[in-house]
């Protein structure tokens, strides 16, 4: 079942590593049978991974891996990007539902993804989504692949840069499917309903074809269908513009601890507003429980043809549609979050459909293994979000929705009347990525070994975000608003007026482009006993942005659209040594001034110091995010005796920078937003162990790791700078951690596995690089509990000789954490235990299951967020009971 955000099991997936046969198991066909009449024996199985992208044992790997097979991911339930999460060690997710997650890895997080810039102004990942060898991470949102017919999953944990490129800089997740196979006829199908206490029912289907077409030639096709219950309930409520920002005064506490400050007091927090009106919105025709409603559905179709021995292709078409209804957060003012209720005034859904194509040549030249693999990803995603919680951080919504003697009532108190603060945001938003990557590897069993390729990628990302203020239409709070358009000389999606009702419209396009060579060798300095491996990767990423951020503030009362405020990208961005000033409602002062010109020059046609200012910058802006440069890995293996093997690595990442939309913005006391984000880097120093003990009765896998960071990035919401998100160096910091797991299963009980994973983290920010007093030296990290751990026991034996039986309890634990190192903007999530448990029989070509997940009916606080003055908690699903069966053939 969908867990959303991250951990609501965490953990539960990586005690289950080193579980018998997880990744490299028998045809799914085989292995009920081959379960219910081999005699069983116990001890740990050998786990085979392509971490390094070679096919290697994973305790022959110096990389901290976390490897899952399918058997287990059939046991423990995992169907989508928060099932997969939930369950591994040092691994959280920050977000607010199914397609609108960020991963973590080792606790390197700064922020919350705010899902009104999710694309176009979002992060770049730091954490490598991979399906099989193609990278999926995109800006703000991670595709949320369904994990139909998976042949395992590796999370590869610390910077990966050397092998995986950009968005490595924490580790990496990879999804390997199963292969089209050409032994022969092989058929599976799944189904499962299941029933959430408080919430709705839920149904999914999966089902699986493999067959040889001809000895060369084979298909595989996998679809799905997965409707998940909604559980959060819509409340009734009413809301007026009188809670808005703006007539908010300085000193009042945040429900997150922190004051008003005087910066962002209420532009009118002392007025008299005993002469205005408020409108109440009233949200009774959307009031519904168990509202969050989402579905999965989707295929995949696989082909492999064997020119030869040597050489084969394989190619992979996947389509995939989400269509999620209400938001899967809740407001801990209401009932504690114990019935899981929000109060929303205009109707949430998402839609985020995808289709991907992907072909991987793999041959053999001489002794040397060449793989050639490319994809293509069209994105295409639809939103609507509820905007009305803006007017608790924004002071300008009054303006727009409020008569004109309310907000600018000149020397007399306010009076007149505001309009019921309803908003919404409309976003549409089309994602195209193009890769290839070629590598070449030598043999294996030489004492000198080496990957070394190239990479290279194409996104473009086309995001409309349309900001709806459905007062407007009423208020008209200087007269009507005139038809406002994109800014003329921008990039622009559509040259038709806005919508009425949309005051504010961010229309751009942003494209990043990635190309890197890498390389990996190994020596092997005393055969079986010590060796030395180092790699490095060249890299060079431009990100670039057109378009505008555009809004309607001159536009009450005119006759035609002043083309002022906002940001027009297009001018600011294009490296042309020229900028036109549109913020004002002066037409005389919106003027195009050129490289050159001096402060004296531009204040003397009119502008004011800080409107010079601005402009003198904006004259200097660059016209892409660009870096290059080099990173490098070296590692050391020992290996004293068979089945123990120690490693120490020093490794390094980076994550590229981008352009920030208000670039040059000031908040009149110093501080301006850059114009360009510069890459965060860290520094890795590990060493770990991987050992089989007892006759490989034990399996005890770890690491001890110290993270130093370098100019972190974050995304900061602050109206007291500007109305826009924006993205900044926040700070340096540093991480200490150590992790692992372990795995038991004695030959004097066969059947039985005892597993258990565990982190610990130490994070603490030790720079302060903005200038805020809203980041503070000695914080912690966002999403980096101090301890999270779980602990499971599997138990199978046999009925007769033809069923097997399992039981199987799980119990998962997380320490608290926060949302954020933005303090304005920042929660803390409780600390939680979890509990669920299986049970179930297997045939020879069947099994059938009882399951039960979060038992105790906890509200693990998985995300949250506090961008707009108000607490968002993500929680995990209530307590779920429900049973699924699989057939094999």
């Amino acid at each position: 079942m969908l867990k959303l955000g991250s951990a609501a099991s965490l953990g539960a997936l990586s005690m289950a590593l080193a579980v018998t046969a997880q990744a490299q198991e028998a045809p799914a066909s085989g292995a009920d049978a081959q379960q219910a009449t081999s005699p069983r024996k116990g001890g740990v199985a050998d786990i085979i991974v392509t971490a390094t992208k070679r096919t290697e044992s994973l305790q022959d790997v110096a990389v901290a891996v976390n490897a899952l097979g399918s058997e287990e991911l059939d046991n423990l339930g995992v169907d989508t990007f928060g099932d997969y999460l939930d369950q591994l060690p040092s691994v959280t997710a920050g977000g607010s539902g199914p397609g609108q997650s960020t991963i973590y890895i080792r606790g390197l997080a700064s922020t919350t993804p705010n899902l009104t810039t999710a694309g176009v102004a979002g992060l770049a990942p730091n954490v490598a989504m991979y399906l099989d060898e193609q990278p999926l991470a995109q800006p703000g949102r991670n595709l949320d692949v369904y994990a139909a017919d998976l042949e395992r999953i590796e999370v590869l944990g610390g910077p990966q840069g050397t092998l995986f490129g950009a968005s490595s800089q924490a580790g990496v997740v990879r999804l390997i499917t199963n292969k089209p196979s050409l032994a022969g006829f092989d058929a599976s199908a799944k189904l499962e309903t299941s029933f959430t206490k408080g919430g709705e029912a839920s149904y999914k289907g999966e089902a699986m074809l493999n067959f040889p077409v001809t000895d060369k030639l084979a298909l595989r096709v996998v679809g799905f269908l997965d409707d998940q219950g909604g559980y959060v309930d819509n409340v009734a409520g009413t809301r007026t513009l009188e809670e808005s920002a703006r007539f908010r005064p300085e000193g009042t506490v945040r429900s997150n601890g922190v004051p008003v400050s005087a910066s962002r007091a209420g532009f009118q927090s002392t007025s008299d507003l005993s002469g205005v009106n408020f409108i109440a919105a009233d949200n009774d025709p959307l009031v519904q429980n168990d509202f969050n409603d989402t579905q999965y559905a989707g295929f995949r179709v696989g082909a492999l043809y064997e020119f030869n021995a040597d050489w084969k292709l394989t190619v992979t078409h996947m389509r995939q549609s989400v269509e999620s209804d209400g938001v899967f957060f809740a407001d801990p003012e209401l009932d504690g979050l114990d019935d899981l209720e929000i109060q929303r005034y205009q109707d949430d859904r998402l839609e985020d459909d995808f289709s991907n194509t992907a072909w991987t040549v793999e041959g053999r030249l001489a002794m040397l293994d060449i793989v050639y693999t490319g994809a293509y990803t069209d994105r295409q995603t639809d939103q609507k979000i509820d905007y009305t919680d803006y007017m608790f951080a924004g002071q300008y919504l009054p303006y727009y929705i409020c008569d004109g003697s309310v907000t600018y009532p000149g020397d007399a108190a306010p009076s007149g009347t505001c309009q019921a603060p309803y908003a919404n945001v409309t976003s549409t938003g089309s994602t195209k990525v193009m890769t290839h990557e070629l590598r070449v590897s030598t043999p294996d069993y030489e004492p000198i070994r080496a990957t070394v390729g190239g990479f290279f990628s194409d996104l473009t990302l086309k995001e409309r975000n349309d900001f709806n203020y459905l007062g407007s239409e009423i208020a008209e709070p200087f007269g009507p608003f005139a038809d406002n358009y994109s800014q003329p000389t921008a990039w622009a999606s559509t040259r038709e007026a806005y919508p009425y009702g949309t005051i504010f419209r961010n229309d751009i396009k942003r494209t990043d482009k990635q190309f890197g060579i890498f390389g990996e060798a190994s020596f092997d300095v005393v055969p079986d006993l010590l060796t030395v491996t180092a790699g490095a990767r060249y890299y060079n990423v431009e990100v670039d942005f057109t378009g505008s951020a555009n809004g309607s503030f001159c536009n009450s009362g005119a006759a035609e659209d002043a083309n002022a405020y906002g940001t027009n990208i297009s001018d600011l961005y294009n490296g042309d040594g020229q900028y036109t000033f549109i913020n004002s409602c002066n037409a005389d002062l919106r003027q195009t001034f050129n490289e050159g010109d001096s402060v004296d020059d531009i204040m003397a046609t009119g502008l004011s110091e800080a409107q010079a200012i601005q402009v003198f910058n904006a004259l200097s802006a660059p016209d892409k995010a660009k870096t290059d440069g080099v990173i490098l890995k070296g590692t050391v293996t020992l290996t004293p005796v068979e089945d123990v093997m120690l490693y120490a690595t020093y490794s390094e990442g980076f994550r590229p920078g981008l352009l920030n939309r208000p670039g040059g913005a000031t908040n009149g006391s110093g501080y301006t937003v850059p114009f360009e984000l510069e890459t965060d880097e860290v520094k890795n120093y590990e060493i770990g162990w991987k050992t089989e003990l007892f006759d490989r009765q034990v399996r005890f896998n770890g690491s001890a790791f110290y993270v130093d960071i370098s100019n972190l990035q974050t995304t900061i919401f602050d109206p007291s700078i500007t109305n826009l998100f924006f993205s900044d160096n926040a700070a340096d910091a540093r991480i200490m951690g150590v992790e692992g797991d372990l795995t038991f299963a004695p030959y004097s009980v066969p059947g039985l596995t005892v597993a258990g994973a565990f982190s610990f983290l130490d994070t603490k920010i030790t720079k302060v690089l903005t200038p805020t007093d809203d980041v503070v030296k000695g914080d912690e990290l966002a999403y980096a509990p101090k301890f999270q751990g779980n602990l499971r026991v599997r138990y199978e034996w046999d009925l007769n000789s033809n069923l097997t039986a399992h039981v199987m309890p799980q119990m998962t634990h997380s320490a608290s954490k926060y949302s954020d190192i933005i303090r304005i903007n920042r929660l803390k999530l409780d600390s939680y235990t979890t509990f669920s448990a299986t049970a179930g029989i297997a045939g020879d070509m069947w099994s059938a299951e009882i399951f039960g997940e979060n038992l105790s009916d906890t509200r693990a606080q998985i995300a949250g967020s506090f961008n707009y003055d108000r607490a968002r908690i993500t929680t995990n699903r209530p307590l779920t009971v429900g049973m699924r069966v699989k057939f094999d053939y």
